[in-house]
């Protein structure tokens, strides 16, 4: 004889069994190794599966005595959303903004002392032996004949990557660091001899909410240029570049939702 289960395999809160008897386990090989709990003839045909009961909402069969027919739609799912949201590449509008008073007077003061750190910069004399500020160019100054040669040098920055070295303007690699600092300039101009305050983008402390009307942005920079910062937006991003204490540069896009 045959001895099998008739019914249907359980899995529930962990346990595992057979619908036909009462034994369940939490081990998967313990759960094949139950022993059938009726006996019968032994059959090269797969028994027929249950049938799954039909599911119907009654809501759906509600209808008004004017014979209009409701229909009950769920929420949209988030790949629905993501097709109807609009696209973030379109043009963003800049927004206008306000100088506070205080602000401004610290702009006034920070306005007057660039100027006269300018007047002193331009009123010094490069004295002679002043090597060129440009990377990769080693003129030496030895008087106004030499603002007339041509300033061979790299504009890009140097790269240390898996023990090569290179400028990012040319990528002539090597992994010898003097060969490195002998490779020749790869583009033209006038020599510097005063070094440059480039501006370098930094990480800045910030906050940020969203409601149903309003975005709120917080940024704690301190003496904010508004003349070299704006804030522009579209309809699922807000762009903000900052630029404070004069050489510090903030960037960030905040991506909307709720659209």
């Amino acid at each position: 004889s045959c001895l099998f289960h008739p019914g249907v395999p359980i899995f529930h809160d962990a346990l595992k069994g057979w619908s036909c008897c009462k034994k369940r386990t939490t081990d998967f090989s313990e759960f094949l190794s139950i022993k059938g709990c009726t006996r019968g003839r032994h059959s090269n045909e797969k028994p027929q599966e249950p049938l799954r009961p039909e599911v119907s909402s009654d809501k759906g069969e509600i209808k008004h005595t004017n014979d209009q027919e409701i229909i009950y739609q769920g929420p949209k799912s988030a790949e629905k959303l993501q097709k109807e949201r609009p696209s973030s590449d379109k043009p963003k509008i800049k927004l206008p903004h306000k100088v506070s008073a205080s602000l401004a007077q610290v702009l006034e003061t920070l306005d007057i002392s660039k100027r006269a750190e300018k007047e002193m910069k331009e009123s010094q004399t490069v004295m002679a032996g002043t090597r060129c500020k440009n990377t990769g160019c080693k003129t030496v100054y030895q008087g106004p004949e030499t603002d007339m040669e041509v300033c061979t040098h790299h504009p890009g920055a140097p790269v240390f990557h898996e023990g090569y070295k290179y400028w990012s303007c040319c990528c002539i690699k090597t992994v010898d660091f003097n060969a490195f600092l002998d490779q020749k300039g790869c583009s033209t101009g006038k020599h510097c001899w005063i070094p440059k305050q480039d501006k370098k983008k930094v990480a800045c402390r910030h906050d940020w909410h969203q409601t149903g009307n309003n975005v709120v942005v917080t940024i704690y920079a301190k003496k904010a240029n508004p003349e070299l910062s704006f804030i522009e937006a579209n309809q699922t991003v807000l762009s903000c570049q900052i630029q404070f204490e004069d050489n510090k540069i903030f960037k960030r896009d905040f991506h909307l939702w709720g659209v």
